[in-house]
């Protein structure tokens, strides 16, 4: 395996410049995920990784060697697309060894690659099947054993669960990781997910209009997030993030208040407070917290083990978690409480974390 580097990545089309100078580091076994909203550049930077974009300023390094005049075949990389790119005529052995097509080794060797792939992948007896016969969790995994036996440098994912729906994506998640958990692989991994990007990357790379915003481990980017557009792109339910300005030793917000130390924020100053859904809950009566917010119950989501709530506090909704069981009706008039730890303060103007 092989560690992968960008630097100062540039990427136009025509007068418009969709990948705006970014930089990385991949270490070599490391599993990073790139993650953000349609159009941010993550793909662009995958495939511009591959050799399937041409770059238009910066360098690409994997395993120390510049790559940027190379064809995607001479970069040592294996790629597995969204849409499986299998072949239907050829059968799941075939698909697999079509990694090998190029290569020099002998027809015993090719066998023996092939089986050890889908003995790892679990498609030992399937081998003799067409794609057609196969589940679309079973033919991603055909896609990534025609990847494995070619012993690239770095694996390169593009979306390659969004096809699949809830169950087999979680399926497909966890064998991935098991995969690389057992490879040491280096892995580049593109989704729109941030469930996927939680569960497993060892590191997440935040994307927006061409920019990376943050880098960091997934726990990082959760309880540090360095913006609002992160703050609220990772985690699930999404951070609420309500406008409030200092006010009294503590801020005001509509529809509530938050009791801080003095010189949290600059007197008159204007923030934007976020709290994520998990630490704002509903509170019984006579109960307190530093954050205080008041409204009427708009709608109730039971999840089984906990309950989320809709609150109309102020002009805005907001989502506040309530106990499985106790959840209060539609049209109730609650207090909604959080601890001063649990809120992460931005810069009004910038959405920069304070």
């Amino acid at each position: 395996m092989a560690g992968i580097a960008v630097e100062r990545l540039v990427k136009r089309y025509g007068p418009t410049q969709v990948v705006h100078g970014i930089d990385l580091d991949v270490q070599d076994g490391e599993f990073v995920v790139f993650v953000g909203p349609s159009g941010c550049g993550k793909s662009t930077t995958l495939r511009m990784i591959a050799g399937l974009e041409e770059i238009d300023g910066g360098e690409i390094r994997i395993g120390g060697r510049v790559v940027n005049r190379l064809e995607p075949k001479d970069r040592n990389i294996a790629m597995v697309f969204q849409n499986y790119a299998i072949y239907p005529h050829m059968s799941v052995g075939e698909n697999i060894a079509f990694g090998l097509y190029t290569s020099k080794l002998g027809k015993a060797e090719k066998r023996a690659k092939v089986e050890e792939a889908a003995r790892i992948l679990g498609l030992e007896d399937l081998l003799e099947r067409r794609p057609s016969a196969l589940s679309g969790g079973q033919r991603q995994r055909v896609a990534i054993g025609r990847a494995m036996v070619r012993d690239p440098a770095a694996f390169l994912f593009d979306e390659p669960l969004s096809n699949l729906d809830a169950q087999l994506r979680a399926q497909m998640r966890l064998e991935i990781k098991r995969l690389h958990q057992r490879l040491g692989a280096t892995i580049v991994y593109v989704t729109h997910d941030q469930v996927e990007a939680m569960t497993m990357a060892d590191r997440i790379v935040v994307m927006r209009e061409g920019r990376i915003l943050q880098v960091g481990s997934p726990m990082e980017l959760y309880e540090r997030p360095a913006d609002v557009f992160t703050a609220r792109f990772i985690g699930s339910p999404t951070m609420n993030v309500l406008p409030a300005a200092a006010e009294g030793g503590g801020l005001a917000l509509a529809g509530g208040r938050v009791a801080l130390e003095g010189g949290a924020v600059p007197s008159g100053g204007r923030v934007l407070v976020g709290v994520r859904p998990q630490q704002l809950r509903v509170l019984e009566a006579g109960e307190t917290a530093d954050l205080l917010l008041s409204g009427h119950v708009a709608v109730v989501e039971p999840l089984g083990s906990e309950t989320f709530v809709h609150v109309e506090v102020g002009d805005q909704l907001v989502l506040a978690s309530a106990a499985a069981k106790a959840a209060p009706p539609v049209g109730t008039a609650v207090r909604l409480g959080a601890d001063a730890a649990a809120l992460k303060l931005f810069d009004a103007e910038t959405e920069r974390a304070l």
